[in-house]
């Protein structure tokens, strides 16, 4: 069924009692086509890890999720509504999500506080003085109590990254998107993000991200969801997609993490 072919419905009830499904996700640039006929769905509190090679769809994947990208075909269902309808309010959907690229994005104008606050305050419409009181707990929670009142070039590049996770959960999002979070980091600051991430996933946010990093995918996600060339390869439970992957291809892309 085509982009233009969904019958009218502005809030369709809900048919499905996952966070997120997705069915038949396909998304071409020109001739490139990225996503080809993506079907998974994510359950509450389940975190699920994306990994492929570099081009095999996993930020885009993300960015449809989020409604940054528009998809050619498809449908993008979130707590069993349909999202990808033409007609739905975008920013009301992506006030649902949280969303943290691999670079920061913090606002350098303003605080980390007000940065962290943002969303609550202007989207969610939560009292200044609520909002902050969050966000006071939120940094101090990763440490950067300290820094609350600082312009984000004050702090490290891992601590900006935490700030930005936070930023994204402060909203407490039903669903947390995570695109390669750690790639623009130093080695050395890789470490505090992931253990955000960590305790993130152990308090029970539902996330999908894309990650390079595969022992951690296997540490943290319930599942791991290897895509290549826009196309879902296997998806398995974390344990069971390390030690006894079906398709030779993941095998193939294992191989480059040998001691994982």
């Amino acid at each position: 069924m085509s982009r233009t072919e969904r019958p009218a419905a502005d809030a369709p009830a809900p048919v499905a009692a996952g966070v997120l499904s997705l069915r038949g996700i396909r998304r071409a640039f020109g001739d490139h086509v990225v996503l080809r006929g993506i079907d998974l769905d994510v359950a509450p509190h389940e975190v699920v890890a994306l990994v492929g090679a570099s081009g095999s769809g996993k930020s885009t994947l993300l960015r449809t999720v989020n409604l940054l990208e528009p998809i050619d075909d498809g449908v993008i269902l979130l707590g069993g509504a349909d999202v990808s309808d033409p007609r739905v309010d975008a920013d009301r959907v992506r006030a649902r999500i949280g969303v943290v690229f691999q670079h920061y994005n913090l606002f350098p104008h303003l605080s980390v506080l007000d940065n962290v606050t943002l969303a609550s305050r202007l989207v969610h419409r939560v009292p200044r003085a609520d909002a902050e009181r969050r966000g006071l707990e939120l940094l101090a929670s990763i440490g950067l109590a300290d820094f609350a009142r600082s312009f984000p070039d004050r702090l490290s590049g891992g601590q900006q990254q935490r700030a930005a996770i936070v930023r994204a959960i402060a909203t407490e999002p039903e669903l947390l998107l995570l695109d390669e979070v750690t790639s623009a980091l130093d080695p050395e600051l890789v470490g505090e993000v992931l253990a955000l991430v960590r305790s993130l996933a152990e308090g029970g946010t539902t996330i999908i991200m894309a990650t390079h990093e595969m022992a951690f995918a296997r540490e943290v996600a319930d599942r791991v969801v290897f895509l290549d060339a826009g196309r879902i390869i296997e998806d398995a439970p974390a344990r069971e997609f390390f030690e006894a992957p079906r398709h030779a291809r993941t095998r193939e892309f294992l191989a480059r993490f040998r001691g994982v």
